[in-house]
């Protein structure tokens, strides 16, 4: 991955942290094949057709790297409430989402302060850590009752990484990565008397593409290139030591 994402000067241990927390042992397999599509770069808004692609697979895999993950949690819901009702191909669910650690001081998310110098906000940290903790346990309460109903087995799980929300990664059934960076300066209008906010927006970030997949251009669904993947429960019992 690392080779496909060269020239990105910004990438570093964000990045790091996503590779070693979601692809396990299997990302030599990411770099060598991954590419750039005809069409290179998407809208944080269009994720939703891509979730709604992951999802014609019957092993689904997606992971997050970012902020909070509000726009990627709000396709994932009601995609994850649909499969209670007609599953389709989806037979093994995995969502991980990695997020910045809120409980520590950070100069993104902050409080605007005197000259535009950001002030850590502890109170404005929490607010944001509880927001994510509530998709984790929405997310996470869905996959459980798929699992219990037995016809999809369902997973979701909310880690920290340390740093600020620089990066914003999504990656689809290890065949597929979508990255960008947050524009950190981004501000928040505060209710008065409140302050403003350096609060970046994840629905605005552009998102470069990486495939190993090929985009049809009459039917616009992206076309695999290579062999089917194994079940996830097979790839992730072989990635443990």
């Amino acid at each position: 991955m690392g080779d496909a994402l060269q020239g990105n000067v910004f990438l570093g241990s964000s990045l790091l942290s996503v590779v070693a927390y979601v692809l396990y042992s299997k990302v030599n397999d990411l770099d060598a094949s991954l590419r750039v599509p005809s069409r290179a770069q998407v809208k944080s808004r269009e994720l939703g057709a891509f979730v709604t692609e992951a999802f014609r697979d019957r092993s689904v895999e997606i992971s997050f790297l970012g902020y909070t993950g509000e726009t990627l949690y709000n396709e994932l819901y009601h995609r994850l409430e649909g499969l209670l009702e007609d599953p389709g191909p989806a037979r093994e669910v995995v969502v991980r989402f990695l997020v910045p650690d809120f409980r520590v001081p950070m100069i993104v998310p902050s409080r605007v302060g005197t000259d535009g110098v950001p002030v850590d906000d502890v109170d404005f940290r929490k607010r944001v850590e509880i927001q994510c903790r509530e998709y984790d346990q929405r997310l996470s309460g869905i996959a459980r009752r798929l699992t219990s109903v037995g016809r999809v087995t369902a997973e979701c799980v909310y880690g920290f990484y340390p740093g600020i929300p620089r990066d914003k990664i999504c990656i689809f059934n290890r065949e597929l990565v979508l990255h960008g960076l947050y524009d950190v300066s981004a501000r928040t209008v505060g209710f008065s008397p409140e302050p403003d906010y350096y609060d970046p927006q994840g629905y605005r970030t552009d998102l470069k593409i990486w495939s190993r997949e090929e985009r049809n251009s009459s039917t616009g669904l992206w076309k695999k290139t290579r062999a089917s993947r194994p079940p996830l429960s097979a790839r992730t019992a072989a990635a443990r030591p």
